[in-house]
């Protein structure tokens, strides 16, 4: 992709116009090449979007589900990336992860109707590929949104790995507490056993930490329910009393907030997650959490729009990206943008632009 002039293109559009000045865009990100390789190298850019799609093109988005602040958060970024670009956005949620099935046949009905590209938050890794392969036969381009597929037949990918979540947030550690220093007690909870992102985040977490002075229990896994997290967490404590960091899900960050207050443990255990929900940065900014890293999942909502626009227009795009991890802790949290990292308060579910 021609990427440096993508951007320098771009620019010369944005620099001038006041009305952008307080936009998303220009938004530090990570490209990997080459695409879609699961050994791909990561560097960083600068994502610029296009200033306003060429006509009003018909964009199909299929998510898992919108149960939660995250689903929310893409769906704020795809709703509104839809309406500055000018094109229509039909939404579908297909009810939960068990629900493959339902999430292929409407896409299918998207595709019957009309919809001449899909943005897809997959349920399953391997399971939409014969889908996607059909899509790609019928020259409807396929954007690959947080999730992760692995058909070849995708367009483009706006998407950020678990792993790379899981290893900032043991770099954070890491730099606070490196070779040398006093060892720390790391109580680690990443998630139920098995699931793809929580082995991801696990290994990221614990190579993050090698060599430094962070020492981290056998990790604690189990389903993300607070009161599963909860006594997970009391467990730990009551085995290690000398723990000082208590890492893993948001979940286990917010569960946990209740249970240091109680205990007089505030400033002698910190808490971390490994992502951000709406709970982790009021805990965060409440001074109940230590830090989490952002995805900035509305952002991979929007840039997967963008994507699809360009690829319909055959213009230059980024076939692999992702906006740029980073920690968010007390130092930044006032200077950060929520709503590039979180839907806005009290949002509501749009499941259609015109």
């Amino acid at each position: 992709m021609k990427l440096a002039s993508l951007i320098l293109a771009s620019t010369a559009l944005f620099t001038s116009s006041t009305a952008f000045a307080a936009d998303w865009f220009p938004y530090p990100a990570v490209k990997i090449e080459p695409p879609f390789a699961a050994d791909g190298k990561p560097s960083d850019v600068t994502y610029q979007p296009l200033a306003k799609a060429e006509k009003k093109w018909d964009i199909c988005v299929s998510f898992p589900h919108m149960k939660d602040a995250y689903w929310l958060g893409v769906d704020y970024g795809v709703a509104e990336e839809a309406a500055r670009l000018g094109v229509k956005m039909n939404l579908v949620e297909a009810g939960g992860y068990t629900e493959l099935q339902k999430q292929i046949s409407q896409i299918e009905d998207c595709a019957a109707r009309g919809a001449q590209a899909v943005v897809i938050g997959a349920i399953s890794y391997d399971g939409m590929n014969n889908l996607v392969a059909e899509l790609a036969k019928k020259k409807i381009p396929v954007i690959d949104v947080v999730n992760g597929m692995s058909s070849p037949d995708i367009s483009a990918k706006s998407l950020v790995s678990f792993y790379a979540m899981g290893q900032e947030t043991g770099a954070y550690l890491a730099k606070k507490h490196p070779a040398g220093s006093p060892e720390v007690l790391v109580g680690w909870f990443p998630g139920p056993a098995g699931a793809g992102w929580v082995e991801a985040a696990n290994k990221g977490f614990l190579e993050a930490v090698k060599g430094s002075a962070v020492k981290v229990l056998d990790p604690k896994y189990g389903d993300t329910g607070k009161e599963v997290q909860l006594k997970l967490v009391e467990d730990a404590l009551q085995a290690n009393p000398t723990i000082r960091y208590i890492a893993g899900t948001a979940v286990t960050a917010e569960a946990a907030q209740g249970l240091i207050r109680e205990r007089g443990l505030k400033g002698k255990v910190d808490l971390l997650a490994f992502y951000m929900t709406p709970g982790v940065y009021e805990g965060i900014k409440r001074g109940f959490i230590l830090a989490a890293p952002a995805d900035s999942m509305v952002i991979q909502g929007r840039i997967a729009i963008d994507q699809a626009v360009r690829v319909l227009e055959g213009k230059d795009y980024i076939k692999h990206v992702g906006p740029k991890i980073f920690a968010v802790d007390s130092s930044n949290i006032d200077t950060t943008t929520k709503t590039n990292i979180l839907p806005p308060d009290n949002y509501k579910p749009v499941f259609n632009v015109n």
